[in-house]
């Protein structure tokens, strides 16, 4: 893996790069320290609506104008806003890296604001989308029952009020709070000049503002097993169950990606096997894990109809009973830890890839280890690690429980033989 190199410049932001021999693109990104957790209640969705009023225009670009660039470029532009993070990223040939470059430094720190009504509308329709569709809302349903008032059991998107009254003057004020250089980090990966890079990273970031960090509430306090249910006329059921995981800088969270492929994050893994393959209940089981800053969540998704729902259940506990209470045998180990390494390392042929653990490891404080550290540290983990970890993440007293569908007696029925605990939400 090639070497990496990092500037901080006196303003504070950080310029990361990595040189990929033998490709003519560069993937650029913007990286921000600000996302969902750090808004209160009354500004829940402010950080999405203005990812999207970055791309209204700026000081010196209007809207269309900044389409048209990056479609004369070859070159798609996008951003993504998380529960920790907002990023502005695009991938351009290195000859269009410059006039990249200084679309989006123009974007971040000098947005205009304008057409707001009529972005509002966009980000109100996307809510409504989301609203709608229960196979991606259900994990923020699960996360409303991991981490009760707290910012993050809260959706990204935010609240449709917040958004509805939302005022340039609020967004202004907003940005000029958050986007400022000691919060964002400048990172691009392919064929790149790290000394040209950091040039004209100094000339940007003069015209970005002096605001201050804008801290993140505690750490949620565990606050046991919960059931959420929201009641809609669907198909199947669409079920979650998890709970607090392992924050990113948790020692352990090498053995969780191993935890993770082995549990239902490959074809191969026991529950695609027991749930889908070997009995035919799911067209969509998986598992998944999130870890931030304080804490983390991990859980499992399936999707099912109302008459296997419970046989659903009985499988996936049986088969998360098994993981706390048997060690895995050397041949399961050692499949699915070459599946953690081999994702890691077709993840680095790629330059948007590398840029992206470049912006997301500075701006979070994490080291960037070489891939001979992390092959080590996944060759490492062993099964008593392993089953040491499904019995504290896979509690059944500590599981949360959400879903999706049409009838909430039939999911508590389901579920209450299992041992999770019924609560109300």
């Amino acid at each position: 893996m090639p070497d990496h190199v990092i500037t901080e410049l006196p303003g504070g932001v950080r310029v990361a790069t990595e040189v990929v021999p033998a490709v003519r693109s560069v993937a650029l990104g913007f990286w921000v320290g600000t996302g969902s957790v750090t808004e209160t209640d009354e500004q829940a969705g402010l950080s999405h609506l203005l990812e999207h009023m970055l791309f209204r225009g700026s000081a010196k670009y209007a809207s269309e104008e900044i389409d048209q660039i990056f479609d004369s470029m070859g070159a798609e532009l996008n951003a993504g806003t998380g529960k920790e993070t907002t990023s502005v990223y695009a991938r351009v040939l290195d000859m269009h890296l410059e006039r990249a470059f200084d679309v989006i430094a123009d974007m971040v720190t000098e947005p205009a604001i304008s057409g707001l009504a009529e972005e509002r509308a966009v980000v109100l329709e996307e809510i409504a989308m989301y609203e709608d569709d229960p196979q991606d809302l259900v994990f923020d349903v699960l996360g409303e029952a991991t981490f009760p008032d707290h910012a993050l059991g809260r959706a990204i998107l935010g609240h449709s009020e917040v958004v509805a009254k939302s005022t340039r003057e609020e967004l202004l004020e907003f940005h000029h709070q958050r986007y400022f250089p000691q919060n964002v980090v400048i990172a691009a990966a392919g064929s790149v000049d790290h000394d040209v890079l950091v040039r004209w990273a100094e000339q940007a970031m003069r015209r970005a503002g002096d605001g201050r960090h804008v801290a993140a509430p505690p750490a949620p306090a565990t606050p046991g097993a919960r059931t959420v249910f929201r009641r809609k006329e669907t198909e199947q059921y669409h079920v979650c169950l998890g709970g607090v995981g392992l924050a990113r800088d948790d020692e352990r969270r090498f053995a969780l990606r191993v935890l993770d492929s082995l549990t239902g994050g490959t074809s191969s893994s026991r529950l695609f096997q027991a749930v889908r393959e070997q009995r035919g209940l799911a067209y969509s089981i998986f598992t998944f894990q999130s870890l931030y800053a304080q804490t983390g969540q991990v859980g499992l998704y399936v999707g099912t109809r109302g008459e296997n729902l419970g046989e659903v259940v009985r499988v996936i506990d049986d088969e998360l009973a098994r993981l706390r209470s048997e060690l895995i045998g050397e041949e399961e180990l050692t499949r699915a830890k070459d599946n953690v390494k081999g994702r890691v390392v077709l993840a680095m042929e790629s330059t948007t890839a590398r840029m992206e653990r470049l912006g997301a490891s500075i701006l979070a404080g994490m080291p960037i280890l070489e891939l001979d550290e992390v092959i080590e540290r996944i060759d490492a983990v062993d099964a008593g690690q392993l089953r040491a970890l499904a019995t504290e993440l896979f509690d059944p007293a500590r599981l949360c429980a959400a879903a999706i569908g049409p009838d909430e007696g039939a999911f508590r029925r389901a579920i209450e033989p299992i041992g999770v605990k019924l609560s109300a939400a």
